[in-house]
């Protein structure tokens, strides 16, 4: 049985913390200059980086990171929405509108509520779900789970249709993820919150307050054949150097015991919910979180990262260019949300524009909003992705798919605005895919797809 200290170790943590306090312009510019391998950074050289005041190294420090974002994952920027399904919990823990204590009505979708939910998704031209459940043994039993997932696969609404389901529950056992593995799930995600232990324990109450539970449900995931498995914490809740270490070591455990590390590593940051506000001695602002952004990227150079609506728009913008290759868009926090407002919500939302508003900046960016969910139905998962992230070649194929998937978005859900800049942005990178048999090939599928065809990809 794994010990806790091997994933991760607070006193080693909290040393290393206290070695890189002070770090000398020449040791940050010795780390960055290894950072541009690409082959990652031990928890040392990190400390020195989280330990940087000077803003003309952090300005460096993001060239860094984005160059190396760029890259591995190119000028993709791929989207996705959240689908709250069930508000009902038995935890209660201090930073969560779903806490148990809370008295507003709790809410759990219908199927037929669901394939609701996902038609107005589908309508708004999404492709790719990550759901959302609170823990309750009764109200959201793992067949439940497996049977929405299902459902949303079985809906389909005019040209619209959810090709990838990733889902995010509570720690569970092999044998429930083995159910999940079955109806075809993308990715586990799981976030451990605070990887702090004494802090974990003060925050929770019910089954989640398991530190152990939470910390190894990745491992009983990848033991269940599920390939790709998502991370993350809470930032805000205890102080983000140790955290953004933390989740360094739990990168790397991975990766050493299961020959891959995590699909994704997550940086959402506390928001307030309707009946949550909590007293933070150690919250996180925006260049902060700017800063973690960088270091994981830097860090753990091929794990994809995601960024969520909790963040404004603004910040969005600076992380897309430093490190972050997924978001969300257009989201709502409250199971039945998408067309009408619910009551009971999770947390706020600090960017709640429509997917055709953040499609229109991301474009004006200069990135194509990909749609893509090929690698997942070929195979190409686990670590047949991260063979082909740490050779490069996966650009050979993303490229293409990106293109592909944002053409079919144009074709079916954009204003004229955005078919009008997408378009120049489509012919731009067209002409960047260097294989001239493979560019004729994703010219030609343009075309098919301008002739009705859907769904064509490498």
């Amino acid at each position: 049985m794994t010990n806790i200290e091997e994933v991760i170790n607070e006193h080693e943590i909290n040393e290393i913390l206290k070695q890189t306090c002070s770090p000398s312009q020449e040791q940050i510019l010795k780390v960055l200059e290894k950072a541009a391998e690409k082959k990652g950074l031990n928890l040392r050289d990190a400390g020195f980086l989280l330990n940087i005041t000077d803003e003309k190294l952090i300005e460096k420090m993001f060239s860094v990171s984005g160059k190396i974002k760029n890259e591995i994952y190119g000028e993709r920027l791929v989207f996705f929405a959240p689908l709250y399904v069930s508000s009902f919990c038995i935890n209660n823990c201090d930073y969560c509108g779903f806490h148990c204590s809370n008295t507003e009505p709790r809410k759990k979708l219908s199927f037929e509520e669901i394939a609701q939910q996902t038609k107005i998704l589908e309508d708004m031209g999404h492709k790719r779900l990550l759901l959302e459940f609170g823990e309750h043994p009764q109200e959201n039993p793992i067949d439940y789970v497996c049977r929405v997932i299902e459902t949303i696969y079985n809906t389909k609404s005019k040209k619209g249709e959810i090709r990838r389901v990733n889902v995010n529950i509570a720690a569970t056992s092999i044998e429930n993820y083995k159910k999940l593995k079955e109806v075809g799930i993308g990715t586990y995600q799981l976030f451990q919150e605070t990887y702090h232990q004494e802090t974990y324990k003060n925050l929770h109450n019910g089954p989640k307050a398991d530190y152990k539970r939470q910390l190894f449900a990745p491992d009983r995931a990848m033991e269940a054949g599920i390939d790709d498995v998502g991370i993350g914490v809470l930032f805000s809740l205890y102080d983000y150097k140790f955290e953004t270490l933390a989740l360094i070591s739990h990168s790397q455990y991975l990766e050493k015991k299961h020959g891959v590390g995590p699909h994704t590593i997550s940086v959402p940051r506390f928001q307030d919910a309707p009946t949550v506000k909590m007293d933070l001695p150690y919250k996180v602002n925006e260049n902060e979180l700017l800063k973690i952004i960088s270091i994981l990227r830097i860090a753990v150079p091929y794990t994809g990262m995601i960024i969520s609506t909790r963040e404004k728009p603004e910040i969005r913008t600076k992380a897309f260019e430093i490190g972050i290759s997924q978001t969300s868009a257009a989201s709502k926090t409250a199971p039945g949300g998408y067309g009408k407002e619910e009551e009971l919500q999770q947390f706020f939302l600090q960017d709640c524009r429509s997917l055709e508003e953040v499609t229109s900046s991301v474009l004006e960016q200069g990135l194509i909003p990909s749609f893509c969910t090929a690698c997942y139905r070929t195979g190409r998962t686990g670590e047949n992705i991260m063979k082909l992230l740490k050779t490069g070649d996966i650009n050979t194929l993303c490229r293409p798919n990106a293109i592909l998937t944002f053409r079919e978005y144009i074709e079916d859900y954009a204003s004229a605005h955005v078919r009008k800049k997408g378009l120049e942005i489509i012919s731009r990178y067209m002409a960047q895919i260097p294989n001239d048999s493979l560019r004729k090939e994703t010219e030609s599928r343009l075309k098919r797809i301008i002739m009705g065809e859907r769904d064509l990809y490498f």
